[in-house]
């Protein structure tokens, strides 16, 4: 007899419950993010394949794939060929025409492919004049085929078909009438499926029409769970605030500044600063193109916490970062003699001892530093405001634990990567938004151009020209090392530039898989004009000022999105010398050319951060990885923009009748956010 059991308590059952998962294949699911049963029921297909339609030999499409009906008409033959691979050929025929099939290291195909049975091939067919042939294709006696094949992520040793079957294990477990945690009215009022149905049919499903209707069940839950989570965590925030400011200083920190701050820059100072002296905690996202002037909007909420006896605490992404956020800070405050501290990775054990004391003491007032912040020893007696800066480097978790430092204070977080309101506020939808849509006067246009590889070496002569003059120059590169494309790899072509194509500079080389102080020391040395050019992989895309450089060639243009380029670009043109950014590329294709044009024709993050959504759509400003929120195992913020509308609004409604979601119809849900956000969301 077959143990049934409520979903949300399959998450706490181990994988190795079902049958035919032992200790060793256990560890396999738990690789690709099964634990426990539970978790394998949402690992949903990354693909299917779609057997319902075959097509003919003579028309299968080209090097795409598809499905072939066809009958084995000359058995696997077996040859060993060089370094002792297996190699297993054999012919099937639709009548019609015929198709060479090729598999490589698979002794058992000879015994499972029978002469005379008709079987679907799925696979990409290749052609030349002489036949047609597949490589190494799925297939499956045609009398017990699936109409749709799921396709899991695998990994060595767990292929998808055995977590096909360990998933069909794994619904044995589920009650026929599964407690639905989205309630009947929203189901009604959605035209959603029920639970079981739906996810019974994105593993298995029998139609394409059924497995639209099934995916979009289970997106607008995860996408309603998600929302959920999020507008909880920002209205938890809305209690009454401990560490309400009492006195605005604004005016008498705009007397520190040696420029007139822009219209936007007061605008989202009077925000944060109503948000601080009002009942609640501030939580507030101030979003700006590079240049915007976030930092001096920090420094002004930082004064004001500070004269109102709190103190505050900037966390920036990398160390190098830090120091120049340290520098700016210092330099505005130095007159107000507030006691500022630097706290990063490198600092020595005695002097970190020392700080954390200071801290702890309210002696030290500001402190700027990495994610060093975020250790143990780290306490602060009176912490009235936390400022993260580039939010897309920080998770939710780890605003939360620099947060959890005080007793529920001011939160600040600034992002230099323009985004579209609406989606702005659905990607941090636990935060309110200010946007900084001004550049400061003086702020250089930085000139644009697109070419072809053809002018490779006038670009070059153009960067040597500057060179020569004292200043300095970006080049990006999409990949690390040559073979893992044919793109422009960053180690090679730093080695060209040294022995052909711009001998005699100094030329520093960076990308992500060197050690933290590798990079950090590359990025100084450069910093401090002792290099010429930086060959850099995306990893510069956020990082220190360098006013002296003025020219960025981009190899590989096309690669990257507009919002990616844009920000890109936004390391040249800090300084008064007129900058300049190269956009090589040899794409023909006209989606890639028209991305390339748009950036040669604006410099205004905003408008380029709309077209990027309109060519594009939402992909670019998500994903759980790039902006700290929990992972989604269905939902794609691509493609299913309309439906995170909808849920948003569906969560709106559903918390103004219950908060706590305590109501019984509500208590799925609940359970699946705790699920979803584990400890950043509390039950």
């Amino acid at each position: 007899m077959v143990r049934k059991v409520e979903s949300m308590s399959l998450f706490s059952m181990p994988i190795q419950e079902l049958k035919g998962v032992g200790p060793k294949r256990a560890k396999l699911f738990e690789r690709i993010g099964a634990p426990s049963v539970g978790a394998l029921l949402r690992l949903y297909p990354r693909a299917y394949q779609d057997m319902t339609a075959p097509y003919p030999i003579r028309q299968a499409p080209l090097n795409e794939p598809c499905a072939i009906r066809a009958t084995l008409y000359r058995p696997p033959t077996e040859t060993r060929v060089r370094g002792g691979m297996l190699l297993c050929k054999c012919r099937v025929t639709d009548g019609e025409s015929d198709l060479e099939i090729t598999f490589f290291n698979n002794p058992y195909v000879k015994d499972r492919l029978i002469e005379g049975e008709s079987y679907l091939f799925y696979g990409k067919v290749s052609a030349n004049f002489l036949k047609r042939e597949m490589l190494s294709p799925e297939f499956y006696p045609e009398a017990s085929c699936p109409a749709i094949i799921p396709i899991y992520r695998q990994t060595q040793g767990l292929s998808s078909r055995m977590i096909a079957n360990a998933v069909k294990n794994a619904f044995l477990l589920l009650p026929r009438d599964l407690r639905d945690p989205i309630p009947e009215p929203l189901r009604r009022q959605q035209q959603l499926w029920p639970l079981r149905d739906a996810l019974e049919t994105v593993h298995f499903p029998r139609t394409m029409d059924g497995l639209r209707s099934a995916r979009r069940r289970m997106i607008f839950e995860e996408l309603l769970v998600l929302q959920l989570g999020l507008l909880r965590m920002k209205s938890r925030k809305r209690g009454e605030s401990p560490l309400r400011l009492t006195k605005d200083c604004t005016e008498e920190f705009y007397r520190l500044l040696p420029f007139t701050p822009t219209n936007a820059q007061k605008r989202a100072v009077r925000e944060a600063m109503t948000d601080m002296m009002g009942s609640s905690p501030m939580n507030r996202l101030v979003q700006g193109d590079v240049g915007s002037g976030k930092t001096a909007v920090a420094a002004a909420l930082c004064y004001n916490v500070i004269e109102n006896g709190m103190q505050a605490a900037l966390m920036a992404p990398t160390e190098i970062l830090a120091r120049q956020h340290y520098a700016t800070l210092s330099a505005i405050l130095a007159p107000t003699g507030i006691p500022i501290a630097l706290l990063t990775g490198s600092l020595a054990a005695g002097k970190k001892k020392k700080l954390a004391e200071q801290l702890q003491s309210g002696e030290i007032r500001l402190v700027i530093g990495t994610h060093a912040l975020l250790s143990e020893g780290v306490a602060f007696q009176n912490l009235g405001l936390v400022v993260t800066d580039e939010q897309h480097r920080f998770g939710v978790a780890q605003r939360a634990t620099l947060s959890s430092k005080g007793n529920n204070p001011h939160l600040l977080v600034m992002s230099a990567t323009p985004i579209p309101r609406t989606l702005a506020l659905m990607i941090y939808g636990d935060l309110d938004l200010s946007v900084l849509d001004e550049l400061p006067p003086g702020r250089q246009k930085i000139e644009t151009y697109a070419i072809d590889s053809s002018k490779r070496m006038r670009a070059f002569r153009y960067m040597q020209k500057h060179i020569d003059q004292g200043l300095q120059c970006y080049i990006i590169c999409p990949t690390i090392e040559e073979g893992e494309n044919d793109m422009a790899a960053v180690t090679q072509y730093a080695e060209k530039l040294r022995t052909e194509w711009m001998p005699g500079n100094r030329i520093g080389v960076l990308h992500g898989r060197m050690k933290a102080k590798e990079k950090e020391a590359v990025m100084s040395d450069f910093a401090a004009g002792q290099l010429d050019i930086l060959v850099s992989t995306t990893v510069v895309e956020v990082g220190v000022d360098v006013p002296n450089a003025v020219v960025m060639l981009i190899e590989n243009a096309e690669r990257y999105g507009l919002s990616q380029l844009h920000q890109l670009r936004g390391r040249v043109g800090r300084g008064t010398h007129r900058s300049t950014c190269i956009l090589l590329s040899d794409a023909q294709n006209e989606e890639a050319l028209t991305r390339l044009q748009v950036m040669c024709r604006t410099s205004n993050g905003f408008e380029i951060a709309d077209e990027d959504l309109r060519l594009r759509g939402p992909g670019d400003f998500f994903g759980s990885r790039q902006h700290g929120l929990p992972d989604l195992k269905i939902a794609d913020m691509a493609q299913d923009m309309e439906i995170l509308k909808q849920a948003q609004q569906a969560a709106h409604t559903i918390l103004t009748q219950d908060f706590a979601l305590e109501q019984p119809e509500h208590r799925g849900l609940r359970a699946e956010v705790n699920q979803l956000f584990q400890t950043l969301v509390g039950g």
